[in-house]
């Protein structure tokens, strides 16, 4: 019995206990997909499709027979009479107070086509929200790159943090074998050791920077983020070609482009005539034999026919302005494909200089390693002084941290052109 109580609490809370749990790893996908989920206009989207699915259930509703009662009580100043004398024969004229109650069905069984016209209307009003919705939704994806990628750019920059610190401690080591045999000033072991103090500092500013941009990470995620959080580093290939545009904004200006030709049929069918089968039942005073000064039942039905002709003085106008709609929005799409694909060039173009800086970064990193590797010997033989060595691991250090800025720079590169693109 033990033993189940305890597979029982297991059971119980070992979900939420995992959902707690911080995660240890993550990528860029992931991070996009954490983002969208936790994003507040993603619950937009199942409110825009129940309230399409309402509006056109009420649309459906308009061929369910309609039901009106209706009553009235009148007192006239006259009322129909003969006044025609013939023998046996004599005409009692109606009471001048009149009573009807009635009730009215009618049946709609041709509307022009406008219930279908604007259920159509509703679902694709439905698509252009939901996609304005995922237009908004793409945004986040520029915001989780930025932090994303300078979290990266500041694990690259404590990397190079403790390369420094490795290149220190070796001169200090060096320097203090020389201060114990006496061939060297302390002065010089302890600028050595001051400077490691300092890149220590550097590396604590670094970590509070990353600390806080995690944190920053985890609120759009809606999840607890590991301080120790491991970023996967994209695998970025070569840049798409050009014109291979597939952002949600282009999907958005179709649907709008289906939403005004259906505004236009709409419009078509709103003009055209109506047919119904209605029957009337009532009570009251007269009933349908005027001739007969009582109380009756009474039935009417048959078939109607409706055909608005005011729409026609409007029609043409209402069609202008759809069309007018219409071109605004090839206007709007013309635009967005200008500046993406200006956008596109320019990201081309930082990605072409960026390639050939790292390029350039590395060279130079080879020279400056070979002048630090010789400053070491040099150091360790009494040739140059700890400031001497400090400068030339300074030299190196630069030319790496350019290198890192390059690098990431490069990437950020890669990932706007993906993402302006859309294929990210």
């Amino acid at each position: 019995m033990v033993n189940l109580k305890k597979y029982t609490f297991l059971l119980l809370f070992m979900p939420g206990w995992l959902e707690a749990q911080e995660i240890q790893k993550l990528d860029l996908p992931q991070a996009y997909e954490l983002a969208r989920k936790n994003y507040p206009v993603i619950q937009q989207k199942d409110l825009v499709k129940q309230t399409s699915a309402i509006n056109i259930d009420n649309l459906q509703k308009g061929f369910l027979p309609q039901v009106t009662i209706s009553g009235q009580a009148t007192y006239q100043s006259d009322v129909t009479r003969i006044d025609v004398s013939l023998p046996g024969f004599s005409f009692i004229p109606p009471d001048k107070d009149q009573y009807k109650l009635v009730t009215d069905v009618s049946q709609l069984i041709y509307d022009g086509g406008v219930t279908k016209e604007q259920k159509l209307l509703q679902q694709l009003n439905a698509s252009v929200e939901d996609q304005k919705l995922e237009v908004e939704l793409y945004k986040v994806k520029e915001r989780i790159n930025q932090i994303y990628l300078s979290v990266l750019y500041l694990d690259e920059q404590l990397k190079q943090v403790e390369l420094v610190k490795a290149d220190i401690r070796t001169g200090i080591k060096k320097v203090e074998a020389q201060v114990q045999n006496g061939i060297a000033f302390k002065s010089n072991l302890d600028m050595l050791k001051a400077e490691l103090l300092k890149t220590n500092q550097r590396a604590i500013e670094i970590s509070a920077s990353r600390k806080g941009l995690i944190e920053a990470l985890g609120v759009f995620l809606g999840q607890p983020l590991s301080g120790n959080l491991q970023l996967e580093k994209p695998l970025m290939t070569t840049a798409i070609a050009m014109g291979e545009i597939d952002r949600p904004e282009l999907k958005l200006y179709s649907e709008q482009t289906k939403l005004i030709g259906q505004q236009n049929r709409l419009i078509t069918s709103k003009n055209l005539p109506k047919a119904s089968l209605f029957a009337q039942g009532g009570y009251g005073k007269p009933g349908l034999n005027l001739l007969k000064n009582g109380f009756d039942f009474y039935y009417i039905g048959g078939l109607r026919f409706s055909w608005s002709l005011g729409g026609l003085y409007t029609k043409k106008k209402e069609k202008e302005l759809v069309e007018v709609n219409r071109k605004i929005n090839d206007i709007q799409k013309e635009t967005f494909l200008l500046n993406t694909n200006t956008q596109l060039k320019q990201q081309q173009s930082e990605i072409d200089k960026l390639q050939q800086l790292v390029a350039s970064d590395n060279e130079i990193i080879d020279l400056r390693k070979s002048v630090t590797d010789a400053a070491k010997a040099q150091l360790e033989n009494g040739v140059i002084t700890a400031s001497d060595y400090l400068k030339e691991v300074n030299e190196e250090d630069q030319a790496r941290q350019a290198l890192i800025t390059h690098q990431v720079q490069l990437l950020q590169a890669q990932i706007n052109y993906q993402t302006i693109s859309g294929k990210q």
